[in-house]
C-alpha cells in the first residue's frame, strides 16, 4: 500500500515562511521527520523510540542545567 503522507510543520519551528522548518507526519505504525528545505530525505521511526530519544534528551538537558 503507498499512502500519501500529510506532512504538518512543527510548532517548535516558529512563524517564518521560510525552508527552516521541521515537519512531521504519521501513519499507522510510524513517525515520520523531516527538513522543510530537504523534504525528499525523511527519517522514520516508532513512537516508542522517539518517545525514548525525546525522554533522553529531555533528561541530559536538565543535568546540564544543573
Amino acid at each position: 500500500m503507498n499512502r500519501t503522507l500529510h506532512w504538518q510543520k512543527s510548532t517548535f519551528s516558529g512563524g517564518g515562511e521560510g525552508n527552516d522548518c521541521v515537519e512531521l507526519a504519521t501513519s499507522p505504525t510510524t513517525i515520520h521527520l523531516r527538513e522543510s528545505d530537504t523534504p525528499t530525505t525523511h527519517l522514520t521511526t516508532t513512537p516508542t523510540t522517539l518517545a525514548h530519544l525525546l525522554a533522553g534528551i529531555h533528561a541530559d538537558s536538565t543535568r546540564r542545567q544543573d
